[in-house]
């Protein structure tokens, strides 16, 4: 019981201790104040923070965020933000996989299987429900089995034997009892010949689920190929991460061929960077490099092949590269010109980071006011623990909602930080007249003192 009163009497005081440290901002410290709706049941609300409007932010971490009440007093809140994973809590694991065969003309999707398996799940033989005649049937896609993996499946892994080159698109679908299947999107992988060099992609994303065993249905073609290698990369997580906020398009620059550079609005953790390929059958090895500033050296962050190509009457697409998750402000792609380059023109680019959740006490009376948008102010939120005494992941999705009014539409207001500087210099100027004068003054005492007394 005392464990109990101790803890909260702890949260108290660093709640009281919160608003005081934010009981002297005001809402016209901030450059950007952004009206809130909210609904649901009070007093604690969440708030989803829209890409444009943190990109108004003046910290990278975001220390310049405010919610104030209709009377313009500070309210007190917490922040729920992820960093991308670190590669050290990842593990690659070997899998076996299985072929699926189906006669030619078969036109179900999925082929029918006799599966056994061992006490602990793991896969011992996959067979054809049906006899097939020989030269009849056709490798449709190959089964894998993931029962010895616990931790969420982030990539998929793979390596083939195939008697041409190009695309290989197949669907991904998920089971933990060989019955009930879930779909996880479409796959892709490739294997090209170009400018006299091999051009190949292995790494397929997966959405961070588990699962224990895996099947790929290849689309195109219809035939799978031969797999030599299927490896699953998996990641322990205690929660599900937040999900990815993509920014608006960003235009960049080119100083020189198959070179171009954008200017982020302010460091941010990118995790994706999309690029605009608009020119049909657009074909480009890219590497990705990223800095803090100019100041500093150009870190390689990633490399991918991306192209827009014509199958079938169909555009096929990979645009993406996935980054680490560091800080960057500076983004410079380097293009292989000998696939014909992406332009003279920098493209476009959207780049991605975790969605930050604000989540505020409503105190005082509304319409409430975020505000960002200071470079002097200080840290001022709370642990989610603290604001909430009972916190819970299950109670987090219960609370009362805010919402940016006006979509995430963002007006700087007329308030510029710079006056309060200009007052604060005023202050630092008259504290340093006043202490000149205090030692001017000691300074005569101090030589009164020091002269001999005059000889009568």
């Amino acid at each position: 019981m005392s464990h109990k009163l101790n803890l909260g009497w702890l949260g108290a005081v660093a709640m009281g201790m919160a608003m005081a440290a934010v009981a002297q901002d005001k809402p016209a410290d901030f450059a950007t104040q952004v009206p809130l709706s909210v609904s649901g049941e009070g007093p604690w609300y969440r708030l989803d923070l829209p890409m444009v409007v943190q990109l108004n932010a003046r910290q990278t971490d975001l220390s310049d965020v405010r919610v104030f009440d209709a009377a313009g007093d500070a309210q007190a809140y917490a922040l729920a933000r992820e960093t991308a994973q670190t590669a050290d809590n990842r593990r690659l694991t070997d899998v076996k996989w299985f072929p699926l065969y189906n006669s030619m003309d078969a036109t179900e999707h999925a082929p029918s299987v006799r599966v056994q398996s061992s006490a602990n799940g793991t896969l011992v033989e996959v067979q054809p429900s049906s006899q097939l005649e020989a030269g009849e049937e056709a490798l449709r896609g190959w089964l894998l089995d993931a029962s010895a993996i616990k931790a969420p499946l982030q990539q998929l892994i793979l390596d083939w034997t195939s008697e041409r080159d190009g695309f290989q698109r197949f669907s991904i679908e998920a089971s933990d009892d060989l019955q009930h299947w879930q779909s996880w999107g479409e796959g892709q992988v490739a294997r090209l010949t170009f400018a006299d060099e091999r051009v190949e992609q292995h790494e397929v994303g997966l959405p961070g689920l588990s699962a224990r065993y895996l099947r790929l249905l290849w689309d195109t073609p219809y035939s799978a190929p031969t797999l030599t290698s299927a490896q699953l990369e998996s990641a322990s997580s205690r929660r599900l991460p937040l999900p990815l906020v993509w920014s608006p398009a960003l235009a960049g620059s080119s100083v020189k061929a198959g070179e171009y550079t954008w200017q982020l609005p302010m460091g941010l953790n990118v995790e994706r960077v999309q690029v605009e390929l608009s020119q049909p059958n657009s074909l480009a090895p890219v590497t990705l490099d990223g800095r803090r500033d100019s100041s500093l050296p150009w870190q390689p962050m990633s490399s991918a092949l991306l192209y827009r190509l014509t199958q079938n009457g169909q555009d096929v697409v990979q645009n993406e590269l996935q980054l680490p998750g560091q800080t960057v402000q500076q983004l410079k792609l380097t293009v292989d010109e000998r696939g014909g380059g992406l332009g003279a023109q920098a493209p476009m680019v959207k780049y991605a980071v975790r969605a930050t959740q604000l989540v505020f006490l409503a105190r005082g009376p509304g319409p409430y006011t975020l505000a960002l948008g200071s470079s002097t102010v200080k840290a001022a939120n709370l642990p989610l623990s603290t604001l909430i005494p009972d916190y819970s992941a299950a109670k987090l999705a219960t609370l009362g909602k805010a919402s940016v009014e006006g979509g995430g539409v963002v007006t700087p207001v007329a308030s510029p930080v710079q006056a309060s500087t200009g007052t604060d210099w005023k202050k630092f100027g008259l504290w340093a007249v006043l202490l000149l004068s205090v030692l001017f003054l000691a300074a005569m005492a101090f030589s009164l003192l020091r002269k001999p007394p005059a000889k009568s």
